[in-house]
């Protein structure tokens, strides 16, 4: 069975969503994550296709010349002082665009806070017939597959889902029978990627290598092949920033080397 790839933003960060499309199409990706939703974070340019109807515009002809599948957005993330409410332009853009799968994670330790705000987020989601899937990140607040879980039951919700990231769940220390617990049905898309053996004890370097420095499915000590086998029919996301090898390769060719080791750890 052939499985559908795709180039997630964060990749390449700064790159704006139509080149980065382009860039996918050339490299030999069925498809693209985007980052349309800005998070305010330094260093990152906002691709905010709801506000600039041009970006929206360009991004879309971008997908019809190239045939590449706008697969999900993000992040729609959950914080204290943030208001689900206000992401609702950027979903019907989304939308617009023929996006179903929307990206959150969780920045606040009020458990009730961020189940009230995840379910209103999944209500706005749901009338643009969109997926909110929840990615837990090793230095976030809500941090592994249990804790999802355990959100994702609460909502009570059907337009749910998980995004597992290779990286956070090796590094989170989640296990691999905790797949088999969930529900298939949510499990749309994944992020493949790999690191080093050793797991950073302090926030810094675990940010430095979720944003700057991943490395290609293969080169590290992350059991890839074991974690999507137990969730097999997900788009395969390559999410691989390596900040010096698109310095020295450029976005396209550091973009077909991922492509090309996820393909080859995946045996495809």
């Amino acid at each position: 069975m052939a499985h559908l790839y795709s180039l997630v933003h964060l990749t390449n960060i700064s790159c704006p969503p139509p080149e980065m499309i382009r860039v996918a199409a050339k490299a030999g990706f069925d498809a693209v994550s985007l980052r349309t939703i800005p998070m305010g974070l330094p260093g990152e340019k906002p691709h905010d296709i709801a506000k600039y109807p041009q970006l929206l515009r360009e991004t879309r002809q971008a997908a019809r010349e190239t045939g590449i599948l706008l697969h999900d957005t993000e992040n729609a993330r959950i914080a204290d002082g943030v208001d689900v409410a206000n992401y609702e332009p950027a979903l019907a853009a989304a939308a617009e665009l023929g996006i179903r799968h929307i990206l959150s994670n969780i920045w606040t330790d009020n458990r009730d806070f961020y189940t009230e705000q995840f379910c209103r987020l999944c209500e706005l989601a749901a009338q643009y017939k969109q997926t909110v899937s929840v990615e837990f990140v090793t230095w976030a607040s809500v941090t592994n597959l249990q804790q999802v879980k355990e959100l994702l039951l609460a909502s009570g919700k059907e337009n749910v889902g998980v995004v597992v990231d290779c990286l956070h769940f090796y590094r989170s220390r989640v296990r691999l029978e905790e797949l088999d617990a969930c529900p298939k049905d949510w499990f749309h898309y994944a992020h493949l990627c790999d690191c080093e053996a050793p797991i950073p004890t302090d926030e810094t370097s675990l940010i430095h290598t979720g944003r700057s420095e991943r490395l290609y499915p293969g080169e590290g000590a992350i059991p890839i092949r074991e974690i999507i086998s137990r969730i097999p029919n997900v788009v395969r996301g390559v999410e691989i920033p390596h900040l010096a090898r698109v310095e020295k390769l450029g976005y396209e060719e550091h973009a077909r080397r991922a492509l090309t080791a996820a393909k080859a750890l995946m045996g495809e």
